[in-house]
């Protein structure tokens, strides 16, 4: 029986989990404020400084960024419409240029248009002359073809006419008279 009642004592020694005896507390108290109190000084006096200036560098980067953003998109908008700007005013230059081209175009093909027009007036007066004279000529044969021929038909009849009366009787048949 002894060495049962030794045995039940070892176990109810052992049975007390360390941690939790109440002998050790106070120990266990002195370093856990020493720990956390060690750990509470670095953590603020150098982790947590860094930290928060890290946090500010990085936010005033972020704010920078987005303001240098929108003035680089203000820029590209102001560029955009300059670019704008200056397609139209190049297409207004294109449009003015051939527009001067089409009147020079134009004046130059009146221009050759009225000297044709004139070429052939001139022509056309040349060759009505010609016709005029070559009706003239020709008509002054008809006179004397027909005087020749009034002049053989009186022969035949056996009746003569003098020359002059003869030419001033076809002419007045031919309407000159």
């Amino acid at each position: 029986m002894f060495a049962i009642i030794l045995a039940a004592d070892a176990a109810k020694e052992a049975a007390v989990f360390p941690p939790f005896d109440p002998w050790h507390f106070p120990s266990q108290i002195f370093w856990l404020v020493l720990l956390f109190g060690a750990l509470y000084f670095i953590l603020s006096r150098f982790v947590l400084p860094g930290i928060g200036n890290t946090l500010e560098r990085r936010e005033s980067s972020i704010a920078s960024d987005l303001d240098e953003a929108a003035r680089l998109n203000d820029e590209a908008i102001q560029a955009q419409k300059a670019v704008e700007v200056s397609i139209a005013k190049a297409h207004a230059k294109a449009r003015e240029t051939a527009d001067k081209a089409r009147a020079k175009i134009d004046k130059e093909i009146a221009s050759e248009t009225a000297k044709v027009d004139a070429e052939v007036a001139t022509k056309l007066a040349a060759a009505e002359e010609r016709i005029s004279a070559f009706r003239a000529e020709e008509m002054m044969n008809v006179e004397d073809i027909a005087t020749e021929a009034t002049e053989s038909v009186l022969g035949k009849f056996g009746s003569k006419a003098k020359k002059a009366d003869l030419t001033s009787a076809v002419k007045t048949a031919l309407g000159e008279g």
